[in-house]
């Protein structure tokens, strides 16, 4: 039995063994080059950007102070402006979207139900088409700022998030809510205390896709904010250029490389609740 089980089943399973080996090295590849390039001068990578550092091209943490150190604007400055942002995003986004998934999941009724598609449309429409007016009407209502472009985020990332949270509440037993009103709860303590909590593995999944999202997201805060005041790490990227346009591959390598350690540090600290919370999604869906 086991002979036939092997005979059927492992050249399908080499097959699709050695397709997931080949798009692993594809997706980290581009991460590895950027390393690399990291620690070489910047004639070494515009003569050879797929080497590995050599004795005459390495050149230690020399790009990364560098980096951290190029033009007129501080690039730890940028740093703060991009954790700000994300963090304030992302919680935004988190709190009112949840609440309104629960009111979504919760009233039937026809405004909730317009709503609640008007949020579905929210993710087909293209950014392009409201890019332009996007700008007039932040600079109009004074988004421009680093304080304020959390609340552009949240009308941009409502769509996702009701989404998934809506489908995810709907599995949930309506019979712990209705036990908590008994007891006195209002709805804004029966949410808080009841519904939050409930809502853990789906918060986790909803914030890890929004923060990567905000944090690696360089056309809105390219659009909206006062860039003479204001940069985020990828807005900072960009202007890491000399005179006549030419551009620094190792201090920008370097820079690429800090903005990605963030991310990388949040995602394997959460990686155990992120498959808990696709899994849970799973189910309910």
């Amino acid at each position: 039995m086991n002979k036939k089980h092997n005979k059927k089943f492992t050249p399908l399973s080499k097959v699709v063994s050695a397709i997931f080996v080949v798009l692993c090295i594809a997706w980290i590849m581009p991460i590895f080059e950027v390393v690399i390039n990291s620690f070489k001068s910047n004639a070494s990578i515009n003569t050879n950007a797929f080497s590995l550092p050599t004795a005459e091209s390495f050149v230690g943490f020399a790009n990364y102070i560098k980096g951290m150190t190029f033009g007129n604007y501080p690039f730890m400055k940028s740093v703060g402006y991009s954790f700000f942002i994300t963090i304030a995003s992302v919680f935004l986004i988190l709190l009112f979207t949840s609440m309104s998934a629960w009111y979504i999941a919760r009233v039937n009724s026809k405004f909730a139900n317009i709503f609640y598609y008007l949020c579905l449309f929210s993710m087909i429409v293209p950014f392009q088409m409201v890019m332009f007016t996007l700008t007039f009407t932040a600079d109009n209502l004074k988004l421009n700022t680093p304080w304020t472009i959390p609340v552009v985020y949240l009308g941009f990332g409502a769509g996702l998030a009701i989404f998934m949270f809506a489908g995810f509440v709907k599995g949930l037993p309506l019979e712990i809510e209705e036990a908590a009103a008994i007891d006195g709860c209002g709805p804004i303590r029966t949410f808080f205390s009841v519904v939050l909590p409930m809502l853990k593995p789906t918060l986790i999944s909803v914030g890890i896709l929004e923060t990567m999202w905000v944090w690696n997201d360089y056309l809105l805060p390219y659009l909206v904010l006062d860039r003479t005041k204001y940069m985020t790490i990828p807005i900072h990227v960009q202007y890491l250029k000399g005179s006549y346009g030419s551009v620094d591959l190792g201090a920008t390598m370097a820079v690429i490389m800090l903005s990605m350690l963030p991310i990388i540090i949040f995602y394997m600290a959460l990686q155990k609740h992120i498959i808990k919370g696709v899994a849970a999604g799973a189910v309910k869906g």
